[in-house]
């Protein structure tokens, strides 16, 4: 079943747990005809269409309000169906396992004598919630608002070790950046598109805030100042939260940037590299070719004299001999000399 938990609230305590929502909506409407001051507060996760539908026809919910919930995928916001608001949460887990940010959602529908929350995965643990209010009579005898409160101060609360996640991975990615791993990238990357959407999440919570304020203008004669003061320090807390997640973003911004100008920086020294390699290589080249060509030309005088040829008129010169020896001489002293001037050697 998708109905975690279903229970009616009397002055702020405990008072019928129903066994179905049908005796929900049977008991709170026999509490109504007796002008008792009770709401109930119905837990869902992940409820069928027959429930969403049963519970949408019993509190009168608006059409767009319950296609919203049954689509889920919404921004966090605050819409107002005369006496129903419908409010959208977009809590954050960070998975240590896996370092990442998870996004759920929470969409909460609250009237006069009730509180639906519906969730669409399994974190938040809005048990703890429900708890913690029940604990508190004082707080939970505000009806509807207080749990909003409680909720949204649980979802903003849970913000905390998200950022603690994104600074750890935050600290880790720099120390690659500068380390010169090469799949720093990738990393910076994801992380960016993570910090994008936990912004997505926290950004519209002023909004949210705002519009529950305006609400509560109007209850300012009933509701409790002190209830008031707590969604301030909830709506504060929000913010420092976008604050900080938005240090981030420009912080990976600048991270990527720098991590650009290594990669090139690195690219530029290993050009260098090669060129300088390849210099050296041309270098070498010179002096092989140099002496490949200091050594053909004695090489090339020997092979003709070696040809043994009957019509040559220096195999009977006296000096044929040392005529070629130094040809052979000449021609390399020659080579030497011109290759020298010219750096080779």
């Amino acid at each position: 079943m998708s109905v975690i938990d279903n229970a009616i609230y009397i002055d702020g305590k405990r008072a019928v747990v129903p066994e179905s929502l049908d005796q929900t909506f049977e008991t709170l409407r026999d509490c109504a005809m007796r002008a008792r001051d009770a709401f109930c507060w119905i837990g869902l996760l992940d409820p069928s269409q027959e429930e969403i539908d049963a519970v949408a026809a019993e509190f009168e919910l608006h059409s767009l309000a319950v296609e919203d919930t049954v689509n889920a995928h919404q921004r966090p916001k605050v819409e107002r169906y005369g006496e129903v608001e419908f409010v959208v949460l977009r809590p954050a887990r960070y998975d240590d396992a896996r370092e990442s940010v998870t996004i759920g959602e929470i969409h909460l529908f609250l009237g006069p004598s009730f509180v639906i929350t519906v969730r669409h995965a399994a974190q938040p643990d809005l048990g703890q919630v429900r708890r913690r209010l029940e604990e508190d009579p004082g707080l939970l005898d505000h009806g509807p608002f207080a749990v909003l409160y409680a909720v949204m101060d649980k979802v903003v609360d849970d913000y905390l070790p998200v950022l603690e996640g994104l600074q750890v991975d935050i600290d880790e990615i720099e120390t690659q950046v500068f380390g010169g791993d090469p799949a720093v990238s990738k990393r910076i990357y994801t992380l960016s598109r993570e910090v994008i959407q936990f912004q997505r999440a926290v950004e519209p919570l002023e909004e949210v805030f705002d519009g529950i304020r305006e609400r509560l203008k109007e209850k300012a004669g009933t509701f409790d100042l002190e209830l008031r003061r707590s969604l301030r320090d909830v709506a504060d807390h929000a913010t420092r939260v976008l604050e900080k997640t938005e240090g981030f973003r420009q912080l990976l911004t600048n991270i990527l940037s720098v991590n650009a100008a290594l990669v090139g920086q690195r690219q530029n020294e290993e050009m260098a590299r090669m060129t300088e390699a390849g210099y050296e290589q041309n270098e070498q080249m010179k002096r092989v070719s140099s002496w490949a060509a200091i050594a053909f030309a004695p090489s090339l005088v020997a092979g003709i004299y070696g040809m043994n040829f009957t019509h040559m008129p220096e195999l009977d010169w006296p000096l044929g001999y040392p005529m070629a020896v130094g040809l052979m001489i000449l021609a390399a002293g020659l080579l030497y000399v011109l290759f020298k001037k010219r750096g080779w050697l």
